[in-house]
């Protein structure tokens, strides 16, 4: 098992936002690319650890033929755009936005006067030309949900091959996966595959099995069986 610890990487960012980029898929960004930064796993070429100043916010831009994941960490986002306008997130909540060929442009604003955190995802869809979409997921403390991915017969999930699962683990909880993973710690400590890991680990391995030690926020990248 391979480990990239957050720290290790330059801060960067934009607007009212201050990032740790620890994924720039060398297909998409090329030269563009963060340095330090991983490679990403299937379809999935980018993450960023972000920080939104006090009243901070990403000004409205668009995007087109990705599908973009926010974690909520701390704090609250208060959502602006063509997509659910006026959705407001919390802490655990996860929102799915695909762009698709339609394209869509948002905002993500911090309406508090203290520091928030959000982890943000790329995935580029396995179709092009697709509706865009929105989705909502609230993760509740002690449990694993899939955010993303799946089979094209079900309605949970916007259908891939890559799959997203976030997690709010209580101490002595696991998560696994099968065949090759990418996997960051947002918050917390516990063991992978018999290694310690620590809060802003991102971890590469062919199968995971983590089990915290304390609370902690996990999110496994991995791919169903027809995509490895």
């Amino acid at each position: 098992m391979e480990i990239l610890h957050r720290d290790d990487l330059p801060l960067g960012g934009f607007a009212g936002v201050r990032e740790y980029r620890l994924v720039t898929e060398s297909r998409l960004f090329g030269e563009h690319g963060a340095p330090g930064a991983w490679n990403g796993l299937g379809r999935f070429v980018y993450l960023a650890d972000a920080r939104f100043v006090p009243r901070g916010e990403t000004r409205m831009h668009s995007h087109r033929e990705v599908d973009v994941i926010s974690v909520i960490l701390s704090g609250r986002i208060a959502h602006q755009g063509s997509l659910e306008h006026g959705q407001e997130l919390g802490v655990g909540d996860v929102q799915v936005q695909r762009a698709g060929g339609e394209g869509f442009e948002h905002n993500e604003i911090n309406p508090d006067d203290t520091e928030n955190r959000m982890l943000q995802l790329w995935v580029l869809p396995e179709l092009r030309g697709e509706p865009a979409g929105y989705r909502h997921y609230p993760v509740p403390q002690g449990k694993m949900v899939r955010v993303y991915g799946g089979k094209a017969d079900q309605v949970e999930t916007l259908p891939a091959g890559t799959l997203i699962d976030v997690g709010w683990l209580d101490s002595e909880q696991t998560a696994t996966s099968r065949g090759p993973t990418l996997a960051y710690l947002a918050s917390g400590s516990g063991s992978a595959n018999g290694r310690e890991v620590i809060e802003g680990n991102l971890m590469r391995s062919d199968g995971l099995h983590f089990e915290a030690d304390e609370p902690s926020a996990i999110v496994l990248v991995h791919l169903s069986d027809n995509a490895r």
